[in-house]
């Protein structure tokens, strides 16, 4: 009996294994397909890409409000900037709520100034053909008689000043200090970016809107965060500072700011994307 037993043990043992080897080749299936699940939960939503340019043109999507314009030139969209005053070049198709906005810029000189407008109220599509006062200048010298006239178009909230006083912008200009260089959210909250990069040179910044908040990127750097629910926002000290009191939109336009001229600034790509599912941190 014994002996007859241990033939029949040894004469099962391929049967054996061939069971295990298929168990273990269904686990390690099953944990690849697991994982590949995985990976394709966790990826990122794609960036849509915003049309800057149509037929060697701005494109129809964009309006402008304000003096000066936006120029096409190698390819991507640059400021032209004009003596009597500011303006911006608003995505009049659709509002943006919680959302990435990525933009890639670069500036002729480190004073070069502009911005990107996030969260702008829905009247500014009603001041397309108002653009509020407009600077005098005598040899670049601006009149004081027009200085007197332009902050009371600011406080009316007239042109492009009412995106300065019913949305944020993020600053770009690197020769300014913290609360007014380029990442921060101007005058509210202060940016840590240093000028790691020269002017002529293409830079990203990276914008996220989450509920209350704002978040800045830049070149792949966390600079500035910014609670608009907070109270802990610097108090408004000049005229052409945002007033804080106009409660924001949750869903808003986007622009892009020319200033004054020879603040010369280039826009190659203005792109959107849903919030990441991870946690904003």
């Amino acid at each position: 009996m014994k002996s007859h037993a241990n033939r029949f043990f040894f004469s099962t043992l391929p049967s054996r294994n061939k069971s295990l080897s298929m168990i273990v080749c269904a686990i390690a299936i099953c944990s690849n397909f697991a994982i590949a699940r995985g990976a394709e939960t966790k990826a990122e939503p794609a960036w849509r890409t915003l049309p800057l340019i149509a037929n060697g043109k701005v494109d129809e999507g964009w309006v402008h409000v304000g003096w000066g314009g936006f120029v096409v030139e190698d390819g991507s969209l640059r400021t032209d900037c004009d003596p009597k005053g500011l303006g911006l070049l608003i995505y009049k198709k659709e509002k943006f709520g919680n959302c990435q906005l990525r933009i890639v810029f670069k500036t002729k000189e480190t004073n070069s100034n502009s911005g990107v407008y996030v969260r702008i109220a829905d009247g500014i599509l009603g001041q397309v053909n108002q653009p509020g006062a407009a600077f005098a200048r005598t040899s670049g010298k601006i009149s004081d008689e027009s200085m007197k006239t332009m902050k009371l178009t600011s406080e009316r909230e007239e042109g492009p000043w009412f995106a300065v006083h019913r949305g944020y912008e993020v600053q770009i200009m690197d020769a300014a200090d913290e609360l007014h260089r380029t990442g921060a959210i101007y005058s509210l909250a202060p940016s840590s970016a240093s000028s790691g990069k020269r002017p002529g040179e293409w830079r990203t910044m990276i914008i996220t809107l989450a509920s209350n908040r704002i978040f800045v990127d830049l070149d792949g750097k966390r600079t500035t965060n910014f609670d608009s629910d907070s109270s802990d926002a610097s108090p408004r000290k000049q005229w052409h500072e945002p007033k804080r009191e106009p409660k924001r939109p949750q869903a808003g336009y986007i622009g892009l700011q020319n200033h004054d001229p020879g603040d010369v600034v280039w826009f190659r790509e203005i792109s959107v994307r849903p919030l990441p599912d991870s946690d904003v941190k």
